[in-house]
């Protein structure tokens, strides 16, 4: 892979534990992360806690009972073991081989099994758009100017590519801007405006990648189209909510109506022919 700083989330430096000699804000604050993301999908779990790098009672209190919901010693310290066991959703999501025989399932297929790991952004010291699943998709950089869709839209067409050794930037720039890949379709006969897409909705194939159009070149939203439907486009979106936000907190997939959005579209058919 091109994009590969989400191995720096899977690990820690060395065992954090309340008032531990070896501590280390980004460490502690990557266990509170991580305990809180696990608290948004097992709510009746209390593992929700503050995300400020100071391992102390509360934070201890909430590894113990993450430690007693997932069956292991409830001692409230971290090694890497329990970190791996935190971290587990996001070592799923990027290391574990998903089937496909071609490019394009392979794309939709790891685009699915992102979605299924439920990656989550965090707010926390004032600003949104943090968190490892963010610095994951967005090369390490986080906060609230850093709309990640299209980091994840990249993550996933660069995961699926180096399946078959294809570079994803022979398809398009390393970029986190919907704007330069927009600009790079039309400059290169891959973008079809939602006109045409209308017109001939068969034209568009699982793996494409949709920008939503503001202007005609001015994109606010992407995603990775799973599916096509007669006036439907099944999708898997990062940085989204159930409204389909375009600075959502979430990845989801969604259904999305290409005639009544303006849609366009950026074919992958170059990569899946390398």
């Amino acid at each position: 892979m091109q994009k590969t700083a989400y191995l720096k989330e899977l690990t820690i430096s060395a065992t954090q534990k309340k008032n531990g000699a070896e501590n280390t804000k980004t460490d502690v604050r990557k266990i509170q992360s991580w305990l809180t993301l696990y608290s948004m999908v097992h709510p009746i779990v209390a593992t929700a806690t503050g995300i400020d790098g100071d391992f102390g009672t509360a934070t201890e209190k909430a590894v113990i009972n993450f430690q007693k919901a997932t069956g292991i010693p409830q001692s409230g310290i971290v090694n890497q073991n329990t970190f791996s066991l935190l971290c587990a959703p996001l070592a799923n999501a990027f290391t574990v081989p998903v089937a496909g025989n071609d490019l394009r399932q392979l794309v939709v297929n790891t685009a699915v099994r992102h979605a299924q790991q439920n990656p989550f952004e965090l707010n926390y010291a004032g600003q949104s758009n943090k968190g490892p699943w963010v610095r994951a998709y967005m090369d390490g950089n986080e906060g609230t100017p850093w709309f990640w869709c299209m980091g994840f839209v990249q993550t996933i067409i660069d995961q699926a590519a180096s399946r078959l050794d294809k570079n994803f930037k022979k398809l398009m720039p390393l970029t986190y801007s919907c704007d330069t890949v927009g600009t790079t379709g039309l400059q290169k006969g891959l973008l079809s405006r939602y006109t045409t897409v209308r017109s001939n909705p068969s034209a568009v194939k699982p793996g494409d990648i949709f920008l939503l159009q503001k202007t005609p070149y001015d994109w606010v939203h992407t995603g990775i189209i799973t599916a096509i439907g007669t006036d439907v486009f099944e999708t898997v979106e990062g940085n989204t909510n159930q409204g389909g936000s375009s600075n959502g907190i979430a990845v989801l997939k969604r259904i999305r109506n290409f005639r009544q959005s303006k849609l366009d579209v950026f074919s992958i058919q170059p990569l899946v022919e390398q």
